[in-house]
């Protein structure tokens, strides 16, 4: 190949690549390398790979100025947790005066995203796994002063947290109406991934709806391509206009976090994470309306009897009284087909609708009752958040049982969690503990709190608990 030729080869590869080689440069060494006298030729790779600024009269579209506007308001999560350090001989008195510097704790710290929603009340949304379980919160502004963080509520089953910062000169998101939002549209994602501040990446919206990823709470996920990694969570998901549709939470890899990102992305929409923000901001915890059922997945068994040629659906198997359900008169039998709309083609279907929605919404449920169908018109009541368990049974004294986390209900666990158990109570003298789950017991069948309530509408005479701790299951006989 001639020199001319090389050199122009040379040149067109730098053009191609010069934006990669430039960040690889910048990012990967620590000081400017020193450069040889150039001759004239190489000022042209240079030239070559910057875009005019206008084509034809047109300017070139850019997301700089949207970006001026949106990166002020995307902060970076520091939490510190201190962890006590089990020392086996930590006990000991030699060994303490031997070794006075042990350390007995340790802090662990780790790094997200989150995004200011109320710039007069300094609120700023983020995911509750960011700062789950945190000691001391802190939140850096893209102009680097930093504040704490006070808590101002959580809600675990939607990955929402909401926290305050006091700070003058605030830039706030405002929040689109996500439920407008189409497959195709163009979204950007703003964050801090791997530590690595104000991190912007683009890309569209690849799916709306989105549930069925496991390990997670209530589902109903944007997804997006646009490269989401780990220290986004918290951060912003935002439209051309600069507004908020989501809040980035999760990716999905089943090759894990090291086989890079393969364009599947999650983000909270803005409408739900806004419902979730404004209850926390006024009372500190989220309330969910329920139907009052217990339902069951229509198989090809449960199809067969009820004269279904499909099987999809969820069955009613109970209807608790005074719900809502029974004031819309929803019976044992009818298998629930849709709700506003929405293909409901098993329990876990509807119960993640169910979650989703706020006390007083209004659902239209479209039922097979028999060889009809049937539509009924309910209005979400409030689903009890826990239950004492001296109105449940005397023998349960002191202990407080709550709704599973979701968490667990996808890793296929029903029943309800114990969440506290007052010392020397009756509950604590029959063995409960905190953080033991309840699978069943002998008076009656349950999957939820509900359930488990409307189970001792009749007093057992002889009380167990089937519980699992930790890995281990076993029975509880409560005296």
């Amino acid at each position: 190949m001639s020199k001319p030729a090389k050199t122009l080869l040379a040149l067109t590869l730098a053009a191609g690549f010069g934006g990669f080689a430039a960040t690889a440069i910048r990012e990967g060494m620590d000081a400017p390398a020193r450069a040889e006298p150039a001759a004239p030729a190489a000022a042209v790779p240079a030239m070559a790979a910057t875009l005019p600024p206008v084509v034809d009269g047109t300017p070139l579209p850019s997301l700089a100025p949207m970006l001026q506007k949106v990166t002020p308001a995307v902060v970076s999560v520091h939490t510190k947790q201190r962890v006590r350090v089990r020392n086996p001989f930590a006990d000991d008195p030699m060994f303490r005066r031997l070794f006075p510097d042990i350390p007995q704790e340790r802090i662990n710290q780790s790094l997200g995203s989150g995004v200011i929603v109320d710039a007069a009340k300094g609120l700023v949304l983020t995911n509750h796994h960011v700062i789950e379980g945190a000691d001391e919160v802190s939140v850096t502004l893209a102009d680097g002063r930093t504040f704490p963080a006070t808590f101002v509520g959580s809600d675990p089953d939607t990955d929402v947290a909401l926290m305050r910062i006091q700070a003058d000169n605030l830039t706030a998101l405002p929040l689109a109406n996500s439920d407008q939002l189409r497959v195709g549209d163009f979204v950007v994602a703003v964050g801090n991934p791997f530590g690595f501040s104000q991190t912007v990446t683009s890309g569209i919206v690849s799916a709306v709806g989105r549930s069925g990823l496991p390990g997670m709470g209530f589902q109903n996920f944007i997804q997006t391509d646009a490269s989401i990694n780990p220290g986004n969570s918290g951060g912003a998901l935002v439209n051309l206009r600069g507004e908020l549709v989501g809040i980035n939470t999760a990716t999905f890899n089943p090759q894990g976090s090291r086989a890079g990102d393969i364009g599947l992305g999650f983000a909270i929409p803005a409408n739900l994470a806004g419902n979730v923000m404004r209850q926390l901001a006024s009372t500190g915890e989220v309330k969910r309306g329920t139907l009052g059922i217990e339902t069951q997945t229509v198989d090809d068994q449960l199809a067969k009897g009820l004269g279904m040629d499909t099987p999809r659906g969820a069955v009613v198997t109970r209807v608790f009284p005074n719900s809502a359900a029974a004031a819309a008169g929803v019976k044992v039998g009818d298998v629930v087909l849709t709700a506003n709309g929405q293909r409901m083609d098993s329990r876990e279907a509807l119960h993640n609708f169910e979650g989703l929605q706020a006390v007083g919404s209004p659902v239209a449920l479209e039922i097979k009752r028999g060889a009809r169908s049937v539509k009924v018109d309910a209005t979400l009541r409030e689903q009890p958040r826990s239950f004492d368990g001296t109105v449940l049974d005397a023998r349960l004294a002191g202990a407080t049982f709550t709704e599973l986390p979701e968490r667990l209900r996808q890793a296929g666990l029903d029943g309800v969690l114990v969440s506290a158990v007052a010392r020397g109570s009756r509950a604590a003298q029959n063995g409960l503990q905190k953080d033991d789950v309840v699978l069943a017991a002998t008076s009656g069948e349950f999957s939820d709190l509900g359930g488990f309530r409307a189970s001792f509408a009749q007093v057992p005479r002889q009380l167990v608990l089937r519980v699992l701790r930790g890995n281990a299951r076993g029975d509880l006989p409560m005296q």
